[in-house]
């Protein structure tokens, strides 16, 4: 794991991030991505494109940047390679920029989560990102002051189409010796029989070299409920989730199991999209 990044808009929340983007570095020799986004508003892109605010821009900038001095010179960023950019541009566009640019192997945000109305229309930017993110995006809710990834839940339905993401959480936990809890959640509304649902894990395993590793069916009223309960019941340290990235029409009416759990979940979860 080389690079990692981190979008901050400065907040609390975005601070907990970088502190466990740091607690992950340091075990890893990775460097550290600071990245703020710095989004106008459209009449003042405006003007800037006809060179009537370039005074305001600068200021803007310079007070991002200094900014981003402070923040890199925290004690907990000691000894970490840590590479500063502010960037004019919409986020989800221009974390995916940076994202290529400097090939990153894993984003790192803070939420602090949304609900009700303002979830249904608005979404946070995090939740933007893990819809479109190529890379994975572990999403951090609290200050976690001794980051653990241990043992990592993955749901999933086991189908062929969750073998791609599930690489890339191998590869995440290979860098945390991690054990891995395979679930399947069963609902009403998506009900299998026991043995319909050892079986789809079983054929799923047999093509990946796991060692530390358990297997669950776990029954809830709805899927999203179903992982946050199985999770604290074995005291998961991390959910794992694969994201289809559904955009427009087809997300508003199919909604995101993975969208829910980093807008409701406590614990970090960690998503790859399919």
């Amino acid at each position: 794991m080389k690079r990692i990044l981190v979008p901050t808009d400065f907040s609390e929340h975005a601070e907990d991030a970088l502190k466990v983007a740091a607690q992950i570095a340091k075990k890893n020799n990775s460097e550290i991505i600071v990245l703020h986004m710095l989004e106008l508003p459209s009449q003042m892109n405006d003007a800037v494109l006809g060179g009537a605010s370039i005074p305001e821009t600068m200021l803007f900038m310079k007070k991002a940047n200094e900014m981003l001095d402070e923040i890199s010179s925290r004690p907990y960023l000691d000894e970490i390679p840590v590479t500063e950019i502010v960037k004019m541009d919409k986020p989800i566009h221009g974390i995916s920029q940076v994202s290529k640019d400097y090939d990153v192997d894993l984003i790192i945000m803070g939420s602090h989560g949304s609900s009700g109305i303002e979830e249904l229309l608005i979404g946070s930017n995090t939740e933007k990102v893990v819809r479109n993110s190529e890379i994975p995006v572990l999403v951090i809710k609290k200050d976690i002051a001794n980051f653990d990834a241990s043992n990592i839940v993955f749901a999933s339905d086991f189908s062929d189409e969750a073998k791609k993401p599930f690489e890339k959480l191998l590869n995440f936990t290979k860098f945390f010796g991690s054990k891995i809890h395979l679930v399947t959640i069963c609902t009403p509304n998506s009900f299998k029989p026991t043995h319909v649902a050892e079986k789809a894990m079983t054929d799923f395993i047999t093509e990946f070299n796991l060692a530390n590793y358990s297997t669950h069916i776990y029954n809830d009223t709805n899927i999203e409920k179903g992982i946050i309960n199985f999770s604290n019941s074995i005291n998961a340290d991390i959910i794992g989730m694969c994201t289809h990235g559904r955009t427009g029409f087809a997300h508003f009416f199919n909604g995101s199991i993975s969208e829910g759990l980093v807008n409701h979940a406590v614990k970090p979860v960690i998503t790859f999209k399919i």
